[in-house]
Formats: C-alpha cells, sequence, structure tokens
C-alpha cells in the first residue's frame, strides 16, 4: 500500500488551447484593420486638401449660373423679387415666421435699395467666378442666393434650390486656390518671395500655423465630403421615387412631359421626339436605372460612361423642357467627381489642340544677321597676301 502511487491530475499546461488563440489572433488582425483603417481616413482627411481642381470648377459654374440667371431676369427682377412682386413682403415675411427663413431683400421698401441689392448681386457673383478675395466672396454669395432665394421662392423653377445648397456648401471649402484670381496673386508672391530671406518665427507662431493649415484642410476636406454625398443622395432619391411611379415603369413618363405646354420651349421640337416612343421608353428606363446605380458606380472607371451619359441627359432636359439652370446646376455638380489629374490634363490638352488647328501662331523667326548666323569664312591677317570671296567679305571672326 506505501508502493502505491496516487493518480495525478492532467497538467494543464501541456495542452494547447487553440480556439483561444485563434480567437485572440482574430481580434488582433480586427483591430489592426480597424486602426489601419482610422489611420488612413485620417491621412486623407487630415494631410492635404482633395479635389482642389473639383472645387475651382463649381466656383466658376455656379458664380456664372447665377450672374447669367440674375441677368436673364433682369426685365422681370421687380415681378420675381421686387416691391412690385405678387408674393409680397408680407407674405414673404409670413413664411418666414414658419421657416425660420430671412432675406435681406426685405430690410427696406425703397426701390432704390432693391436695385442697389440687385446690383450687388450681380457683382458678388461675377468677383466669386473670378477667385477674387474667394474667402470674403463665398460667404457673401451665399447671403446673395439665400436672399433672393427666400425672397420668392415660388417665383422661380426650382433650379436655384441646388445652387443654394452648393452656394452654403463652398464657404467651407478653399475654392479659391486653383484658377482663380487669388491663385494668380499668389503665385506672383511666391515669385517675388524665392530672393528674399525666409523669416524666423517662433515655436508657438509655427504651431498657430501648422494648426490653422490642418483646420483649413480638414474643413475643405468635409465640405468636398458633403458636395459628393448631396450629389449621390439627389440622384438616389430621385430614381427610387421615379421606381414608385407606373409612368416611369411603363416608359411613358416623358411623353407626358413632352406634352406639357409648361415644358414646351420648342413644340415643334417636342413633337418631333414625341413621335419615337420606343427610344422615349429606352430613355426613360436608361434614366432610372443611371441614378439609382450612381451612387455604387463612384468607385471604379464605370462612373466616366454614367457621368457622361448623364452629360447628354441634362442638356436634353434643358432643351427640350426649358430648364437650362437645373440642367446647368447638375452639369456643374458632377463635375466633383472628376479628379484632379483630368482638370490639370486640360490646359495640356487645350495647347496641343490650339497648336493643330493653328489658332496659336508660332514665335516669330530672329531676323538674319550676326547675332543668328554663324560668321563664314576664315579671318583674313593683316599681312595674309590670301582675300576672303566677295561674298564673305565683312564677316565678323568666329
Amino acid at each position: 500500500m506505501a508502493n502505491e502511487q496516487l493518480p495525478q491530475p492532467p497538467s494543464t499546461a501541456a495542452t494547447p488551447h487553440r480556439p483561444v488563440v485563434q480567437e485572440a489572433s482574430i481580434a488582433d488582425m480586427a483591430h489592426r484593420w480597424l486602426h489601419d483603417l482610422i489611420g488612413t481616413l485620417w491621412s486623407l482627411l487630415t494631410d492635404r486638401p482633395v479635389s482642389l481642381y473639383a472645387a475651382s470648377v463649381l466656383r466658376i459654374g455656379y458664380g456664372l449660373l447665377y450672374l447669367v440667371f440674375l441677368v436673364r431676369e433682369f426685365p422681370h427682377r421687380d415681378e420675381i423679387w421686387g416691391p412690385g412682386s405678387p408674393w409680397t413682403p408680407a407674405l414673404a415675411q409670413q413664411l418666414f415666421d414658419q421657416t425660420g427663413w430671412n432675406s435681406i431683400l426685405l430690410l427696406s421698401d425703397s426701390r432704390a435699395y432693391f436695385e442697389l441689392c440687385y446690383v450687388m448681386a450681380l457683382l458678388t457673383s461675377a468677383l466669386f467666378m473670378l477667385g477674387w478675395r474667394t474667402r470674403a466672396m463665398s460667404v457673401l454669395f451665399a447671403v446673395v442666393v439665400t436672399s433672393f432665394h427666400a425672397r420668392s421662392i415660388f417665383m422661380t423653377d426650382g433650379g436655384d434650390n441646388l445652387i443654394l445648397l452648393m452656394a452654403l456648401y463652398l464657404v467651407l471649402t478653399a475654392c479659391g486656390r486653383r484658377w482663380s484670381l487669388d491663385a494668380r496673386r499668389e503665385r506672383l508672391r511666391t515669385a517675388r518671395a524665392d530672393n528674399a530671406p525666409v523669416p524666423v518665427r517662433s515655436f508657438y507662431a509655427q504651431q498657430l500655423q501648422d494648426a490653422r493649415i490642418t483646420l483649413t484642410t480638414v474643413v475643405h476636406n468635409c465640405g468636398i465630403l458633403v458636395i459628393a454625398a448631396q450629389v449621390c443622395f439627389l440622384y438616389g432619391s430621385a430614381g427610387l421615387y421615379k421606381i414608385q411611379g407606373p409612368t416611369w415603369g411603363g416608359g411613358t413618363a416623358l411623353h407626358y412631359a413632352l406634352n406639357l405646354e409648361l415644358f414646351q420651349p420648342w413644340p415643334a421640337l417636342s413633337h418631333l421626339v414625341d413621335e419615337y416612343p420606343m427610344v422615349i421608353a429606352i430613355a426613360g428606363y436608361l434614366t432610372v436605372l443611371l441614378q439609382v446605380a450612381f451612387p455604387f458606380v463612384l468607385f471604379g472607371r464605370l462612373k466616366y460612361p454614367v457621368l457622361t451619359v448623364l452629360l447628354g441627359m441634362h442638356i436634353g432636359i434643358a432643351v427640350l423642357l426649358g430648364l437650362p439652370l437645373f440642367s446647368g446646376a447638375m452639369i456643374v455638380a458632377d463635375a466633383v467627381f472628376l479628379p484632379d489629374r483630368f482638370y490639370a490634363f486640360l490646359p495640356h490638352l487645350w495647347r496641343r489642340a490650339t497648336r493643330r488647328t493653328g489658332m496659336r501662331r508660332p514665335a516669330p523667326a530672329r531676323a538674319v544677321g550676326s547675332a543668328s548666323v554663324p560668321p563664314q569664312g576664315r579671318p583674313v591677317e593683316p599681312g595674309s597676301k590670301h582675300r576672303a570671296p566677295a561674298g564673305q567679305q565683312g564677316t565678323a571672326p568666329g
């Protein structure tokens, strides 16, 4: 009995815990993937401003659109926004009490004040389009668009709704760093400061400058992201609403739109297009398909043909339905999805096209003379018996 050994419990140290190890490795991989994703997104948000050319295109496009809109409605400005509008200031104020809107046009009932506001709106749109003091002009442009839109919200065709949203979003972006007067002034200032000594800043001043640059970059990138999300939401919601209607599902929606007198700028052209029902049905189905699929094709090369077809669709809406402001606003909004390398390549493409078509003349050749033609013949020494040929006399020595 003394020699009997009691049974020992099995050792837990030698038993492998593979499920626990696998769970730990999966958790580590998920944690590492999430950490890398957050780091990538943070770098994309803070490292550099994205889509600077696209933001400049939006600034130029919407500034030009609103300038053309105000010029076109100049003869009818009093009936739309002025003191003689059917939508009186009292009605506008009642709507403001319900919606919280406001307008600088209602600060006075004077006609002189309204004319001054209209001239300032024209000037603000032009300066915003050109990119002069873009930070201040973007705020003034947003105030102008908001005031004119709120003053007579039911008197326009609805194309200014998107311009209003984009004007508010562009305040957040650095839309004056490309193709603007501000960018030209910055290039000239940098060229003049190349030879100047770099001023030495204190540590706190440098930290403040870096923080300002980072904050500007983050706000700009968030503004571009909001603009892109707004366009995606607009296309997606429009496509989903069309699917719910029986006319779009039956392919007859465009037929009814072409036969509305309100949307017939050229009735003969509308009736001509209406004679091809199969083409109209295909165009309707293609419109719904592209609008629903638009948010899902932005991360590949398929977005380029989709944007091209949408460009044709908006041109057709502008011509056939008489909605140029809405179509122009949508075309400009689509430009945010084109990369900066596309816009940077446009000047080279333009110069190449002008050289091929002969629009740009070559530089004039230099006048023939001793400065452009190398001297001919050998120099004649003073005591030499040989003379240079007649055609080479008077040439300068090499």
